[in-house]
């Protein structure tokens, strides 16, 4: 027998999210450690009674499907196990966001799922990266991530190959309520935007692709998030979701996107999240001021390309 020792198993660093309001008012600044870091992170960003009004809402609708434990208030997320359990994971699969397709329906018909990417303190952080006419990308993502047992965090992946268009584009992730860590929530790897975009390999979890990661890259920054706070970073910045370390409740999130209004964008990207059309979203909103917005801006499209998400080697 070899009497070498074993490698010690590599560590994980772990590095909590710098708060970067205080740069809102210097934009040079601001660009720098966007820059640097591949994220920037706003502590209590949207106001606590919009996003907590959004919560109400999302969780009326799993209210209505029979998934929420009895006997809650209108913001409290425990999850009855059995009941989301009885759904099967073909019906599952069909959005992998959390919950079945009927439910995802109901949410992207919110009104006010469409109206808070646009508020006004979410579009002053992105002015001041862009410097100029900010696109809000109509398509919203909601994650509602249930206890179901065929729910797989999100592995580690950059944006870009989901949504092409300018490699500027940026994710807005903010939870929709308190979330802290043990729930699932979402970190990402420091400085991981440098390399451009990076080739895939198949994985479970939201996406299906996952880019391998080389042994250096562990400086993942995380934290708790509150109701409010905001993480924001480009499509290249690798990202994923943390494992929820509980079987009773929900995590909910929503995902948005922003770039420079006269940078390439995709097709995709002004489509919504599901099978929908925006006429069926739009049926009983009370105002007509957001209907197809987009619309009214000289965008500039580009191609899709399947390449990027075609599984290949990454050489270390």
């Amino acid at each position: 027998m070899s009497s070498a020792t074993a490698p010690a198993p590599r560590s994980r660093t772990k590095s909590e999210f710098v708060d970067s309001t205080d740069l809102l008012g210097d934009p040079v600044a601001l660009r720098a450690r966007a820059q640097q870091d591949g994220y920037l992170f706003f502590r209590q960003r949207l106001p606590k009674d919009e996003v907590l009004a959004m919560r109400a809402e999302m969780l009326a609708i799993v209210e209505k499907y029979g998934w929420r434990q009895k006997g809650q208030d209108a913001l409290g997320g425990l999850i009855d196990y059995d009941a989301i359990n009885s759904i099967s994971e073909e019906q599952m699969h069909r959005t992998d966001v959390g919950v079945t397709a009927d439910a995802y329906h109901d949410v992207q018909k919110l009104e006010r799922f469409h109206r808070l990417p646009h508020h006004p303190r979410l579009l002053e952080i992105y002015r001041a990266l862009f410097g100029r006419e900010v696109l809000v990308h109509p398509r919203h993502i909601a994650r509602m991530i249930t206890p179901h047992t065929c729910m797989v965090p999100t592995p580690p992946h950059q944006d870009f190959p989901y949504i092409q268009g300018s490699t500027q584009t940026w994710t807005c992730w903010f939870p929709v309520g308190d979330c802290a860590r043990s729930e699932g929530g979402l970190t990402v790897l420091r400085g991981s935007h440098v390399h451009g975009y990076l080739p895939v390999q198949p994985a479970k979890g939201a996406g299906g692709f996952a880019v391998p990661l080389c042994p250096t890259e562990t400086d993942w920054v995380e934290g708790d998030y509150r109701t409010g706070d905001v993480l924001t970073f480009p499509s290249h910045t690798i990202h994923k979701a943390l494992r929820s370390q509980f079987k009773d409740r929900i995590r909910l999130s929503m995902d948005v996107r922003y770039q420079a209004a006269d940078e390439l964008v995709d097709h995709s990207s002004l489509n919504p999240h599901c099978t929908l059309k925006w006429d069926e979203i739009y049926a009983n909103w009370q105002s007509d001021e957001l209907k197809y917005y987009w619309k009214k801006m000289p965008l500039k499209m580009s191609p899709w390309d399947d390449g990027y998400l075609k599984a290949a080697r990454r050489i270390c």
